[in-house]
């Protein structure tokens, strides 16, 4: 090939119309290639090392498994530790389908642009060290995409909900998909679904090191258990040459036992510093809803003479929070999670009257709504245009702060609760306690995936970075709510006595073994404990 043959001066690449005399040799070498990926893979692909620079690309037992399980199914995902090659692999796998499928269109997205920029770079010297008998003509060929002369295109992106909109693509590969927030993974998978069925032959390639119980947890969890259509293959740290016992200490060593579970091990639960123990998260289990239309989940039909209250967090509706709702059924012990809400597209003006109709079904919830920034705009909509009659308030008492009720019966009375930071940290220590010891059944799977990832940052809690919190918002006030005066009057429940019955009752057992004895002391001396569970011990004052 000459230098008129080269693409914009590039000698690694040919130009369009470049005519080849294929050898009698190299014709059998082009249709194996075509025949077998790993053939190909193995035998004319090439990567860069950090110690020895640009070497053949050679394979371990667990890449050659991966390749075979995309190039057989249509949709796969794999879960797989930190570097142990897996984009490596996947892009030589893109190659080889990009030059042997005419006319196919491969999309690379990544949680950052630049981050599938870079796939894509890897791709392309890939691609520029394959013997020109083997390259198609370059089209076009830059950061962002390549197209080649016999039709093929791949592109790179970001991961979001209007990556691959309004195209149709033969591969879709999804990189790091754990790491996308929350947000942007569920608006991808609604805006994309069309996409991905438009083509009979469409394969989605999702591999992913664990962060957290989110999309990509739901997706490997029911790819596990069947409940999808894609085919898991897990990689353990082991199955890559180099690592061992010496290696795992060592690394270690150098970050901590967490960081390692969740990058090496890959266990879902990357944080042991959430407000829920890590044990408790991961045990809880989560139900498919009755209904949903991708928005509001019923998990449980209202029934009569039941009690529910619903908890409110508003957002702006700007797509960076949501707006959110949950439906408890606080008619006994455990409460459950009937019904939740959220939507971060939802404008406030409309907000109300989405919160009315749902809660209207549930027997006229009892409304509670946070009213810290324009919360307020909803909790005023809700009383003064729907005029809906449940909706539960707040009056301020001194020093003890807000008392929760039903009405302006009292100076100082408003719609709704701020949530200060007594406010959190009475709803945090009590929703903890809460589902704990297994006192409400939560069913969503999204809000167990926000308890993943809801920590302890400067004496408080909040969801980790690019992660949401919106249902933990809501717990948290029903948390609150749960120790309060007049929902206990309202249920005709004193959860925190009954939980405290329920552990003295575990103590007792404990001490079974060894018996009680009596030591003489009369009963009005004794310790007891009020309605709230506090134990009081008298002071008896004897003379001299």
């Amino acid at each position: 090939m000459t230098s008129n043959d080269a693409y914009l001066g590039n000698p690694n690449l040919k130009k369009t119309n470049t005519a080849i005399e294929f050898t009698e040799e190299q014709i059998k070498e082009f249709q194996k290639c075509q025949k077998d990926p790993l053939y190909f893979i193995k035998n004319y692909v090439t990567i860069v090392s950090l110690d020895e620079g640009l070497i053949p690309f050679k394979t371990y037992k667990f890449q050659d498994k991966m390749i075979d399980t995309m190039h057989n199914n249509r949709f796969s995902i794999y879960k797989l530790p930190r570097q142990s090659g897996k984009s490596t692999t996947i892009i030589s796998y893109l190659l080889h389908y990009s030059i042997f499928n005419p006319n196919s269109n491969i999309a690379i997205l990544a949680n950052k642009s630049s981050t599938a920029r870079d796939i894509l770079g890897r791709l392309q010297l890939a691609y520029e060290n394959l013997p020109k008998w083997l390259q198609q003509g370059v089209i076009n060929w830059n950061k962002g995409n390549i197209e080649l002369e016999n039709g093929s295109k791949v592109i790179a992106a970001a991961t979001s909900s209007s990556a691959v909109r309004g195209g149709s693509y033969n591969i879709i590969f999804l990189d790091e998909f754990a790491f996308v927030p929350t947000t942007i993974a569920e608006q991808f998978f609604s805006s994309v679904y069309p996409t991905i069925t438009s083509g009979k032959s469409t394969k989605v390639i999702i591999v992913s090191t664990p962060h957290g119980m989110n999309q990509f947890y739901k997706l490997w969890t029911d790819a596990e258990s069947g409940q999808n259509d894609y085919v898991p293959l897990e990689v353990h740290w082991s199955e890559v040459p180099g690592r061992d016992a010496k290696w795992k200490e060592e690394t270690i060593r150098n970050t901590s036992e967490s960081q390692f579970a969740s990058e090496f091990e890959c266990e879902f639960l990357g944080s042991i510093d959430t407000l829920i123990s890590p044990a408790k998260i991961k045990s809880t289990p989560y139900i498919t809803p009755l209904q949903t239309n991708g928005r509001l989940s019923i998990f449980e039909q209202p029934k009569k003479g039941h009690t529910y209250l619903c908890t409110v967090d508003v957002a702006r509706g700007t797509l960076k929070d949501y707006s959110a709702f949950i439906i408890f059924d606080v008619t006994e012990l455990p409460y459950r999670v009937v019904a939740t809400f959220r939507d971060n597209e939802i404008k406030p003006i409309l907000f109300p009257e989405m919160i009315a109709k749902v809660c209207t079904q549930y027997n006229k919830a009892h409304i509670l709504v946070e009213v810290n920034d324009i919360g307020a705009q909803i909790s005023d909509g809700l009383h003064f245009e729907i005029e809906y009659d449940n909706l539960l308030m707040t009056t301020q008492k001194g020093r003890a702060g807000q008392i929760l009720g039903a009405m302006f019966s009292q100076r100082g009375s408003s719609l709704g609760v701020r949530m200060t930071k007594q406010i959190k940290k009475m709803g945090t220590a009590n929703i903890k306690a809460i589902i704990e010891s297994d006192k409400l059944v939560i069913n969503d799977f999204n809000i167990i995936g926000e308890m993943s990832t809801y920590t302890r940052k400067n004496q408080s809690w909040q969801a980790e970075e690019g992660c949401n919190d919106d249902y933990m918002t809501c717990l948290v006030i029903l948390g609150w709510v749960a120790n309060q005066r007049y929902f206990k009057e309202m249920t005709d429940r004193n959860i925190r006595a009954e939980m405290y019955k329920e552990q003295e009752k575990l103590i007792e057992q404990d001490m079974a073994p060894f018996g009680f004895v009596d030591d003489g002391t009369p009963e009005a001396e004794k310790p007891f404990a009020d309605e709230y569970g506090t134990v009081w011990h008298p002071v008896v004052r004897k003379g001299n």
